[in-house]
């Protein structure tokens, strides 16, 4: 697939969300309806690196379009407890940080500051207080301001480059030596944990269930939703790539595609390459004739079940992995003219 190909799919699927803002806007929120779209962040105006950097005039735009537009800001464990509630929907927006880095302190909390909200603080414990991250003092203030602390392992590490011999141990370890680190320095244990990198395989995401927290977020780009796997909640990346506002704008208006089985469940680049990926989604009240594939360079074919399950069947068209990560990601418009998202990535453990 041509680049420029891949550039009229993204302006398609994007030209297409932005006119169901008035009909999004002025919806009816059911019960059924209750959906979280979170988004993450590293760095805020650190050019250096723009695959993990925001602008800080773009991050200011994105809060004051969530506070112009009503949405209820939550931190990552109360979307959970959201989520789970019988309380009535509303437009909610998480804002997660990952990795602590220096340039939230110093550019990213005072605008959460100014605007009011809340975020989630992804830390991995072993970098606190060198290089370019943050100190322990300057985490103990991020807590006074309404900045939930989650836990991102100790090294933050490739786990899934270790042999699955010792890996699950030392994942597990690493879970429970940033657990202790993080109640002596801030007194009390996350709740909330975060993969890094956003990989993880089953058991790994069963150690994360046995350890105690509530849920995990991933970093393949999704919306949350009522009844879904909350060990791989998804997150949209807000990276120089997509942090200009109106593709912020177009991920806030985004509504999840409900996904009930997905084949294969693990994430790791088979040897059978390009994989297949197998959906099956609830079409009700979906227009699956507009059904857009996108697999950084492949294509889809689409099998209807029956009236209500609709299976999708997506493949690249040439080998991928040159990467470490590759996303496999669908969208489909409703009835209404709003678009569902659901992504999956692939890992190539062989690259880093």
């Amino acid at each position: 697939m041509s680049r420029l190909y891949i550039l009229f799919f993204l302006l398609s699927v994007f030209s297409c969300t932005g006119k169901s803002a008035s009909v999004e806007d002025s919806a009816i929120l059911t019960q059924g309806d209750k959906e979280v779209v979170c988004f993450i962040y590293h760095r805020f105006g650190d050019s250096r690196y723009p695959t993990t950097n925001t602008p800080v005039k773009d991050f200011e735009a994105h809060l004051a379009y969530l506070a112009d537009n009503n949405f209820q800001i939550l931190t990552f464990s109360e979307a959970i407890d959201y989520l789970q509630s019988d309380k009535p929907a509303r437009k909610t927006a998480v804002i997660t940080i990952d990795d602590a880095y220096k340039t939230f302190y110093d550019r990213g909390l005072p605008l959460l500051k100014r605007y009011s909200m809340p975020a989630t603080l992804f830390i991995n414990t072993k970098t606190v207080g060198g290089g370019d991250y943050m100190s322990w003092a300057q985490l103990q203030e991020a807590l006074k301001n309404k900045v939930e602390i989650g836990n991102h392992t100790h090294s933050h590490d490739f786990f899934l480059n270790e042999a699955a011999a010792t890996r699950y141990k030392t994942f597990k370890d690493e879970i429970e030596l940033s657990q202790s680190i993080i109640e002596e320095k801030l007194g009390s244990k996350p709740i909330i944990f975060s993969y890094p990198y956003g990989e993880f395989d089953g058991k790994m995401k069963a150690i994360v269930k046995e350890s105690g927290f509530k849920a995990a977020a991933a970093q393949n780009s999704g919306v949350m939703y009522a009844g879904m796997d909350l060990f791989q909640c998804p997150r949209f990346p807000m990276s120089e790539a997509y942090s200009e506002k109106s593709k912020f704008v177009e991920k806030a208006k985004m509504k999840a595609l409900h996904v009930v089985s997905s084949k294969p469940d693990n994430f790791i680049l088979p040897a059978d390459n390009p994989p297949v990926l197998t959906l099956t989604f609830d079409g009700t009240d979906l227009r699956i004739d507009q059904l857009q594939c996108f697999v950084q360079g492949g294509e889809c074919s689409l099998k209807t079940i029956d009236k209500q399950k609709v299976t999708v069947t997506l493949q690249a068209t040439k080998r991928i992995g040159k990467k470490r990560r590759t996303l496999y990601t669908i969208t489909v418009p409703d009835k209404q003219g709003i678009w569902h998202w659901y992504s999956h990535v692939w890992i190539n453990t062989a690259v880093e």
